[in-house]
């Protein structure tokens, strides 16, 4: 499945809380939300508030949207299937690599509250700083931490992780990501080349690892020592 091909066109709506309700029912009859806690997730986390201000009426159609920095805010429909995939628990501590402005992150934050923690890493200053001023606007800057660096190289000092995620395309899994990765934690990783990727979800058990490919997909190019250079 090309997950990227299942774009809804809203048009431009200024009547935000109908939009986002269309775009998730849309979601949930074309199977991409399939459990109330992402449901709820996805309903509780404004959208609008992680998107450029000159972009907030396109906030809930189901696409890409630029962010800065050559960089984008997922579609809504990834957002909603990595959540899926990667059941997503209160208490886990996560990683994600690739935190553009926050959006996804926010996301899973809710997912894993009470007692969870978002760790995310931004390669770029100025989309870092952005995010997190999203973050405390939108009210999740308590449950996540936004860390300035190679992503590509994980985050060692809160290892290990129950749950990571990737945000940009890699043209392997990153050794270090699947050392950070807790015995029994799941990471999705989108894996190709830097125009189409196949989303790779990768278990941790006993020290084996197990992947399964769940579809094609589409992202930015992660970049760093065990990325794109």
């Amino acid at each position: 499945m090309n997950f990227n091909s299942a774009q809804v066109d809203y048009g431009r709506m200024t009547d935000l809380p109908a939009a986002k309700d269309r775009l998730i029912l849309s979601l949930m009859r074309m199977g991409y939300i399939d459990t109330p806690e992402v449901e709820a997730a996805m309903r509780a986390v404004p959208r609008e508030e992680f998107v450029l201000p000159e972009l907030r009426d396109e906030a809930y159609v189901d696409t890409p949207l630029p962010i800065g920095s050559g960089q984008t805010i997922s579609a809504p429909h990834m957002v909603a299937i990595m959540a899926e995939k990667l059941h997503l628990r209160p208490g886990m501590k996560v990683l994600e690599v690739g935190a553009g402005s926050g959006y996804h992150a926010a996301v899973a934050s809710e997912l894993v509250r009470p007692g969870g923690h978002v760790y995310t890493v931004e390669r770029i200053e100025s989309l870092a700083q952005s995010a997190r001023k999203n973050l405390q606007r939108a009210a999740y800057s308590e449950d996540v931490t936004v860390v300035v660096g190679d992503g590509s190289k994980g985050l060692p000092e809160h290892a290990p992780y129950d749950r990571i995620f990737v945000a940009c395309g890699a043209p392997s899994v990153p050794s270090p990501l699947v050392d950070q990765l807790a015995d029994g934690g799941l990471m999705l990783v989108p894996v190709g080349s830097r125009f189409y990727q196949d989303l790779i979800r990768v278990e941790k058990r006993g020290g084996r690892l197990m992947r399964t490919n769940e579809g094609g997909c589409v992202f930015v190019p992660l970049v760093g020592e065990h990325g794109y250079g």
